[in-house]
């Protein structure tokens, strides 16, 4: 049975709780993507909303060793210009994939950092935010492992 606080429903894949979607996040994810993607190396950007209204964006940097995903390059960047808590985060894939989940280490990572944060998901014509908890539930929370 759905929940209406963005808990996974019976079928495990979490509901729409109502969080409005930043559509600007998007374009900015889908115009990077389309500007910047680069052969193998740089597949997907992310678009991130700062606490102060700016848009941070960033690519992945694909590696063997496991280099990082465009949600952590939104991290670092957003960081490196002083903004220490983003709100809202879209990545989007190159050639036409279009909005695509945070993976598992991401979501730890974002969940740690911000977890207050939206994440958009879903195809561009109906994309929605859901609250990043519910995208990892019963999520191992870092603060309360901390001495």
């Amino acid at each position: 049975m759905p929940t209406d606080d963005g808990a996974p429903a019976d079928n495990g894949v979490p509901v729409d709780n109502g969080v409005p979607v930043d559509h600007a996040l998007v374009r900015a994810a889908e115009e990077a993507v389309a500007a910047y993607a680069h052969g193998d190396d740089h597949t997907v950007a992310a678009a991130a909303r700062t606490a102060d209204g700016r848009i941070v964006t960033g690519l992945n940097v694909y590696h063997f060793t496991g280099g990082p995903c465009a949600e952590l390059v939104v991290m670092g960047a957003a960081a490196a210009q002083g903004a220490y808590d983003l709100r809202q985060i879209v990545a989007v894939a190159d050639e036409d994939r279009g909005i695509i989940p945070p993976c598992g280490r991401c979501r730890q990572v974002l969940l740690d950092y911000y977890p207050s944060l939206t994440v958009i998901l879903g195809p561009p014509d109906e994309p929605r935010a859901l609250p990043i908890s519910a995208l990892l539930p019963a999520a191992y929370a870092q603060a309360d492992h901390q001495p």
